[in-house]
């Protein structure tokens, strides 16, 4: 069962969007962290200081968050081969949807692409039956 935090929940939202309308803005280009991710991989990108910068963001939010305020609940309920496993699938899904979930759920959407939001379509559409299947159906 997971807690809602709405107040924290609207923070992070319109945080993440506001990340995603500056780098649009100043940069052009659109916060899929995957896409990003690949540009600091060797071979470097040749714009890689802004894409390690983005990271690095993403990476001491939380850290700062957690120096403020505390903790922050989080848990893992499946072993650990499970959760390989859907990373595994998760990266098939980025390769063939040409995109992962946040550059097409948040930027894509937000430029009407029709193969965004396709792309969001399915992921939720593949999210809730396998929610279903998981806990009603095998029993997790």
């Amino acid at each position: 069962m997971t807690d809602f935090t709405p107040f924290q929940s609207l923070l992070g939202g319109a945080l993440i969007g506001l990340s995603a309308v500056l780098l649009m803005a100043f940069h052009g280009r659109i916060a899929g962290m995957t896409g990003i991710l690949t540009g600091v991989i060797p071979p470097l990108s040749p714009d890689w200081q802004w894409r390690s910068a983005f990271l690095a963001g993403a990476i001491v939010a939380p850290l700062l968050f957690m120096a403020v305020d505390g903790q922050i609940a989080f848990s893992v309920p499946v072993p650990t081969l499970a959760l390989v496993a859907g990373g595994f699938l998760v990266g098939l899904g980025v390769h063939f949807g040409a995109g992962c979930p946040s550059g097409h759920g948040i930027c894509g959407i937000a430029r009407l692409s029709q193969r965004s939001i396709v792309a969001v379509a399915t992921f939720m559409v593949t999210a809730f039956i396998t929610v279903f299947i998981i806990r009603h159906v095998i029993g997790g």
